[in-house]
């Protein structure tokens, strides 16, 4: 266990059963990553810096989040080569300026990169009254060494009623375990599976 691991770390309460560590960096993963991405953001105050390649083409759409998150406090940074991604979030974590900043990667970052989002989001804090909490958005169903937490997402719609399936596959300070998700961003219902 690394000395980072063990330092107890203040938690934001996101909603329901998601609470995520302040200054560390999180992994959401699954079909509806983005939606979760959302839903933190959505439960948050200040900007969100969402940081996706130039080639993607499934960015988020103001239309589609406007009743998750209110879409002028976005700020969509495109970078067009891989490594500026992971740089660009380390630099927005660094900084504090941005409470949360997600990053939606086209692959899984390796260790050290993981490592040096922990640090950079350590240090944002000490130039911010809250530390900054960084999402990576992996495709699949995710696996990126050394997150604070991971969380996958997936539809789970029923007739005429938003139902999602949440499951917190890994956190360092809480078990696994799963619950059905529904409503709308200001009343939302866990229901544990």
């Amino acid at each position: 266990m690394t000395a980072l691991a063990r330092i107890p770390r203040p938690a934001s309460a996101i909603t329901g059963p998601l609470a995520l560590a302040s200054g560390r960096l999180h992994e959401g993963c699954g079909p509806a990553r983005h939606t979760w991405a959302m839903l933190v953001a959505g439960a948050l105050a200040g900007p969100v810096l969402w940081i996706a390649p130039a080639w993607a083409t499934d960015r988020p759409e103001p239309c589609g989040f406007a009743r998750f998150a209110e879409p002028g406090r976005f700020l969509f940074v495109t970078p067009d080569h891989r490594p500026d991604l992971l740089w660009c979030m380390e630099e927005a974590l660094r900084s504090g300026a941005a409470p949360l900043v997600v990053a939606d990667l086209p692959g899984l970052p390796g260790l050290t990169p993981v490592r040096r989002l922990h640090l950079a989001a350590e240090e944002g804090g000490s130039r911010a009254a809250q530390p900054p909490l960084g999402l990576i958005l992996t495709p699949g169903e995710g696996g990126a060494p050394g997150v604070q937490s991971r969380w996958h997402m997936a539809p789970a719609h029923l007739p005429h009623a938003d139902r999602w399936h949440l499951a917190r596959r890994r956190d360092r300070s809480a078990p696994p375990a799963d619950w059905h998700l529904s409503g709308h961003p200001s009343a939302w219902a866990f229901n544990k599976m």
